[in-house]
């Protein structure tokens, strides 16, 4: 029998199951490799192995530069909702699949990808080649866009919205979407009217000085963070 949310069809939730509140417009979504669906999805029976190879795929996805692995200790225990040992054991199974390989340089350990570019890395760490970049730990953070920057400092995002600032930012760029968005937080000026306004101007007289002076205007620092983690993006 089918499912019907909000009706009498709907199956009742299982017990001790926490109900899903469901996706948003804006959040973005991280990439996995096909292989992943093609054989591991299929092939991987315990959930420790699932739960840590897909964190994984999430975390590295958020890196920067050449160095991406992870320590035990980078796998949050709370948000995979695992214990110590549990993650141990995913690893140590990750690790006999193939999927990951665990490198050691000294008392150091750390898992990477096993892909053409993760085997390259891994057996450079263990030879001491990047033990240096091994000590930058990445946090793991939600990936950004203008999306969560307006619902977060503007108002409320309709799919209206959320398709006009789309459309803003395949026409200017999500660098110039998030500097306008900037803009009308420092005029108080918090509606996409402005922002579409201000965007407009830059396109046809150009960002010169009296925009860089506004830039040095200082908002929120949890602003600031965003949109220079979106500038680096889009750079």
């Amino acid at each position: 029998m089918n499912d019907f949310v909000g009706s009498k069809y709907a199956s009742p939730p299982h017990e001790n199951m926490e109900k899903f509140k469901g996706f948003t417009d804006s959040e973005t979504f991280t990439q996995l490799p096909d292989s992943f669906f093609h054989h591991l999805l299929r092939e991987i029976k315990d959930a420790d192995e699932l739960k840590v190879t897909a964190y994984f795929l999430w975390r590295i996805e958020f890196m920067d530069g050449p160095f991406r692995a992870l320590c035990q200790s980078d796998f949050e225990s709370d948000l995979l909702g695992l214990s110590v040992e549990e993650i141990t054991s995913g690893l140590e199974k990750a690790v006999q699949r193939g999927s990951l390989i665990r490198s050691q340089h000294e008392a150091d350990v750390f898992y990477f990808l096993n892909s053409a570019r993760g085997r390259v890395a891994a057996e450079a760490f263990a030879q001491g080649d990047w033990r240096a970049s091994a000590q930058i730990k990445s946090a793991p953070m939600e990936r950004l866009n203008v999306f969560t920057l307006y619902e977060e400092n503007i108002g409320p995002l309709t799919p209206l919205i959320a398709d006009a600032l789309k459309d803003a930012e395949e026409t200017y760029s999500e660098k110039w979407v998030a500097d306008a968005i900037n803009e009308a937080v420092i005029n108080n000026a918090r509606n996409l009217k402005y922002i579409s306004t201000i965007l407009k101007n830059w396109k046809e007289k150009g960002r010169g000085k009296k925009q860089n002076r506004r830039d040095d205007q200082k908002v929120s620092p949890s602003l600031e963070r965003k949109i220079e983690q979106l500038r680096k993006r889009s750079s």
